[in-house]
């Protein structure tokens, strides 16, 4: 019903304003009594099967909701209802900031895939913070951090760590961000000297505390089989928690939808075959010395199972949650169990 109906309908509007209407929408049938317990029934597999010990975390079950959906944390709660095990909120910066200019997010139809441009739009960490301190529920919460564009590279820690001490408090686990396409010259921040100095920082702060809370790094599938390496290096070295593989792309091989010119990072099925290769990489290159947690073109449960096949230890939604709707959560979990 959804691909068929709802899709066909919301897939005739502008994205971002579909994305908005459909949390407003959210929001307001959340709050009808029994409304989140009937969705529950629907869309929740709760199994013991599912449960997963990772990060000093226990997951009720491997399917999370990636970055970039839930930014600014409006409906975190809700999504308990559809059955995902954890939450990832962000990417979050120490300032608000409007993003790039619109119309920032392209559908590529004929791809399942969409292309993004937002570059960090947020309403920034104190906001942020005020909302997941009214959380309702116990779903595990990631709070994933950027730097403000207007921020020089030489600064990006400060704003790093601003995120990471206003945050703190209220996730459960952290995700830095340096792969994103969409910032200038964010990527550079990937470079084995930036990103080392930038973890290490990070995690000797994380170390002061009474109790610490894991941070994983986020990467791009564009990275090359040397700079994979690099990456291992860097997590063996500042022994951070794990790794997120992979953010949008920014090649185009293989695209048959106009859209393809569109200029932002490429996510949804075209990146699909990169992401698990990437997995697979460091998973074996590392001797899966840490967890990774497995995100980029997962439209089926065929393909949830061959990330986590090739290494991941979790994985996350995204493009895949808009074309296939909120089942795939549920026939993911299934079919796991």
């Amino acid at each position: 019903m959804y691909k068929s109906l709802v899709r066909s309908i919301l897939f005739q509007f502008d994205p971002e304003k579909v994305h908005h209407f459909t949390f407003s929408l959210i929001k307001g049938i959340m709050k009808i009594p029994f409304v989140p317990r009937i969705t529950k029934l629907i869309f929740k597999v709760e199994n013991p099967k599912l449960q997963k010990d990772l990060l000093g975390l226990k997951f009720e079950n491997p399917v999370g909701l990636a970055a970039g959906f839930d930014k600014n944390a409006l409906l975190f709660d809700e999504f308990v209802n559809y059955g995902f095990g954890f939450i990832e909120v962000g990417t979050v910066t120490p300032k608000p900031q409007p993003g790039n200019p619109k119309k920032r997010i392209f559908r590529l139809k004929a791809d399942e895939a969409l292309i993004n441009r937002m570059g960090f739009n947020n309403d920034g960490v104190d906001v942020v913070v005020e909302r997941l301190r009214k959380r309702k529920t116990n779903i595990i919460i990631g709070g994933n951090i950027g730097k403000n564009k207007v921020t020089p590279n030489e600064h990006a820690i400060d704003d790093y760590m601003i995120c990471f001490e206003k945050l703190f408090e209220v996730v459960d686990y952290f995700v830095v961000n340096v792969s994103s396409p969409n910032t200038p010259n964010l990527r550079a921040l990937q470079d084995k000297e930036p990103l080392t100095n930038l973890l290490q920082t990070l995690q000797n702060e994380n170390n002061k505390k009474k109790e610490q809370k894991p941070i994983l790094l986020k990467i791009a599938p564009d990275l090359t089989d040397s700079q994979l390496l690099d990456i291992i290096d860097i997590v063996n070295t500042t022994k951070i928690a794990g790794v997120i593989a992979t953010n949008t792309t920014i090649a185009r091989d293989g695209l048959i939808s106009k859209e393809k010119t569109e200029t932002g990072g490429l996510s949804g099925k075209p990146v699909k075959d990169r992401s698990t290769e990437v997995i697979r990489f460091l998973a074996q290159k590392s001797g899966k010395s840490f967890p990774i947690i497995g995100v980029g073109g997962i439209h089926s449960a065929e393909d949830a199972k061959e990330k986590l096949e090739a290494g991941a230890d979790l994985i996350q939604l995204y493009t895949g949650f808009i074309y296939e709707g909120p089942g795939l959560v549920k026939r993911i979990n299934k079919s796991l169990v």
